[in-house]
C-alpha cells in the first residue's frame, strides 16, 4: 500500500470487543499498513489506533510502545520467511527444483501486497540493536536451512556449505526485491526460471555426495 493509498483509505470503524488474539492480530494488521506507508520514524500510535478503529489505551494494552509493537511485527514476518525458505526445501528430493522453489519463496515473499518484506529488508530502524538483531537472525537461519541441505547432498564442509547458502539466499531476496522495484518487464515466472538457471549452473558444479554425478 502506497503512502498516497494509507491517506486515503478509511480507518476501520470501532467495532464489539474482540477476543485477545484476535485484537492483537487486527493490531498487527493495522501496524503494518501504517509502517509499510510511513516509515517506523514517521508512524505515530495514533495512526495505527486510528487504523485499527481502537482507543490508544486499547492499543497500549497490548503493546506498551511502538517499538514493541513492530519488533512484534517484525518477528511475525521474520517466521513466515524462514518457514517460506523451509517449505521449499522441504517441497522435493530433486535439487534443480529445490533451488527453483527456493528462488520462487523469495519472489512469493517481496510480491505480497502488503509489503512486508519491506520491514525486514528495507527498515528505517536498522540502527536499533533489536531490529538489527532479528533481522541478521533470519537471513542467518535461512542460509542455516540452506546449509544443511547442501552439505547433506554435496558433503562440502559446515563452513563451506555456509559459504554458498548466504550467497544463495542473498542473490534470491536482493534479485527478488530488484524486480519488484524496478518493475521490470521480465514475468514473474520467467525471472524465477533465470535465477534458478543461473543459480543451478553453480550448483550443480559440486558432485553429490558420494557419487561422481550431479
Amino acid at each position: 500500500m502506497t503512502a498516497t493509498e494509507q491517506t486515503e483509505a478509511a480507518p476501520r470503524p470501532r467495532g464489539t470487543r474482540l477476543p485477545r488474539r484476535a485484537r492483537r492480530n487486527q493490531l498487527l494488521g493495522a501496524a503494518q499498513e501504517v509502517f509499510v506507508a510511513q516509515g517506523y520514524h514517521a508512524a505515530a500510535m495514533d495512526d495505527i489506533a486510528e487504523r485499527a478503529g481502537v482507543s490508544k489505551p486499547v492499543l497500549y494494552q497490548h503493546f506498551p510502545g511502538k517499538l514493541d509493537l513492530y519488533l512484534a511485527l517484525l518477528e511475525q514476518h521474520c517466521e513466515s520467511l524462514l518457514s517460506a525458505v523451509r517449505s521449499a526445501l522441504e517441497s522435493t528430493t530433486d535439487n534443480k527444483l529445490r533451488v527453483a522453489a527456493t528462488m520462487d519463496a523469495y519472489f512469493t515473499y517481496v510480491q505480497d501486497q502488503g509489503g512486508a518484506f519491506r520491514l525486514v529488508f528495507e527498515s528505517d530502524l536498522t540502527n536499533e540493536p533489536a531490529v538489527k538483531d532479528r533481522v541478521e537472525k533470519v537471513t542467518l537461519d535461512c542460509a542455516t536451512a540452506i546449509c544443511e541441505v547442501i552439505a547433506e547432498d554435496t558433503g562440502l564442509s559446515k563452513d563451506e556449505s555456509m559459504l554458498l547458502a548466504v550467497g544463495l539466499g542473498g542473490f534470491a531476496q536482493v534479485v527478488a526485491r530488484y524486480w519488484l522495484h524496478s518493475e521490470s518487464k521480465v514475468d514473474r515466472d520467467k525471472a524465477v526460471e533465470l535465477l534458478t538457471s543461473l543459480a543451478w549452473r553453480g550448483v550443480a558444479g559440486f558432485p553429490l555426495h558420494g557419487t561422481d554425478g550431479h
